[in-house]
């Protein structure tokens, strides 16, 4: 696809990256079959190929209007259209470069200001702790679509740390709002490493992995994010500390495991930053990559162990953005458990995406039902899934429990 930069593009890094995406975009459509918008809408235009002419016109010095920056807004990036591109065109890359182009040129109304901004700032603060913990208290006087965003009361060992230490160290990420929603994940992470003989640690003053302020167009914001992060690892990384050297940054939540792992990426323009970043992402690896070295140490105090039937749902960070489709269900069934995807559409997003579920309630719910409706002729007793916006996402249309899968894994381990 030919494109003519205007002239506010041309020479600068961000028109040079879009220019090279266009280059390899030749208009086949297959993107358009695997798009979930695209498949609920049926407009072109809230489709991969659709979004892409409209950021191509911005990038040639059309003027984005609000219907420009809604097409834009109702994308997921859950990048399956990526998985499906016969020519590996980078949407993900350049629909981040639109957006925040468009952001700059169409001023949102101050009702949608205000809800990212909260989004923003609310999801990163320290004050979402105590307000998570109040939320749970009151939950059952809270309106619906507040509730829905609102866990139940965690297990009973949602904080029990192990405390052996191991010449094997990996460090985590908590993340900024799994400790609060869902504390069992970390520490079941923690456990399970450990019953394999791998000490967990985590670096004082990590955070959210900048995925947040990224999606909602902050791009500095999100930078500044990733940069922070570094500062609190590289010490870790380094083996600077008395904790020792980490081989590995464990990721539990597939949203920061593509960002983290894209951190060498976002950063290379940095000086002071490309080459830390290009090492936190070469050592950042899923829990799932993990597990096929996990297995042989953990099957034996699993052979007994009755278990139920779990439904997976992998998500989209996890099969598109990361590229690890087959993982969780081969590590699990490895293990003994009975695991079963969904038969039809398991590469289709279930509508979490971030703060998607705020920002596009309507769409969001709709694929959620459409998730949900996909796994229940599975007739499983759990859910398992890989990622904190998408447990609680499916939670709150089902019955069903929804947990991570090492939570289970733990579980069964106890």
């Amino acid at each position: 696809m030919q494109t003519q930069l205007s002239p506010e593009f041309q020479g600068t890094r961000a028109g040079a990256q879009a220019e090279a995406i266009l280059s390899r975009c030749v208009h086949c459509g297959f993107c358009t079959a695997t798009c979930p918008t695209y498949q609920l809408l049926g407009d072109e235009l809230d489709g991969p190929r659709g979004r892409i002419y409209l950021i191509k016109q911005v990038l040639e010095g059309a003027l984005p209007t609000r219907k420009t920056q809604l097409h834009l807004d109702r994308c997921l990036t859950c990048r399956n259209c990526e998985t499906t591109c016969p020519s590996g065109v980078e949407y993900g890359q350049l629909l981040e470069i639109g957006r925040n182009i468009v952001e700059a040129k169409v001023e949102r109304p101050l009702p949608e200001r205000a809800v990212r901004w909260l989004l923003k700032e609310g999801l990163t603060s320290s004050a979402f702790a105590p307000a998570m913990a109040v939320g749970k208290l009151v939950r059952p006087l809270l309106p619906a679509m507040l509730k829905d965003k609102v866990p139940g009361k965690a297990p009973p060992r949602a904080h029990d740390w192990p405390t052996r230490s191991h010449a094997r160290k990996v460090g985590l990420l908590l993340g900024c709002v799994q400790p609060s929603m869902a504390p069992n994940i970390n520490s079941a992470t923690a456990r399970v490493l450990d019953a394999a003989g791998i000490q967990t640690l985590v670096a004082d003053g990590a955070g959210c992995c900048g995925a947040v302020r990224s999606h909602l167009s902050d791009h500095e914001g999100g930078l500044d994010d990733m940069k922070r992060n570094i500062d609190a690892w590289w010490p870790l990384v380094a083996g600077l500390t008395d904790a020792g050297k980490i081989e590995a940054l464990v990721m539990n939540t597939s949203g920061c495991g593509v960002t983290v792992k894209d951190y060498g990426r976002a950063l290379s323009a940095d000086p002071d930053y490309a080459d830390k970043a290009a090492r936190v992402s070469a050592i950042t690896v899923d829990l799932s990559e993990l597990l096929p070295e996990l297995t042989p140490l953990l099957k034996p105090r699993l052979d007994a162990k009755p278990r139920g039937k779990l439904a997976y749902h992998p998500p989209c960070t996890l099969q598109h953005g990361q590229q690890l489709r087959g993982d969780v269900e081969t590590g699990l069934r490895a293990l003994g458990f009975e695991l079963n995807l969904a038969t039809c559409d398991s590469h289709l997003c279930c509508g979490s995406a971030g703060t998607y579920s705020v920002l596009q309630p309507e769409l969001s719910k709709r694929l959620r039902d459409q998730k949900l409706q996909a796994l229940a002729p599975l007739q499983a007793q759990t859910i398992i899934s890989a990622n904190i916006g998408c447990i609680q996402h499916l939670q709150s249309g089902t019955a069903t429990a929804v947990r991570h899968w090492v939570e289970v894994l733990d579980e069964a381990l106890a």
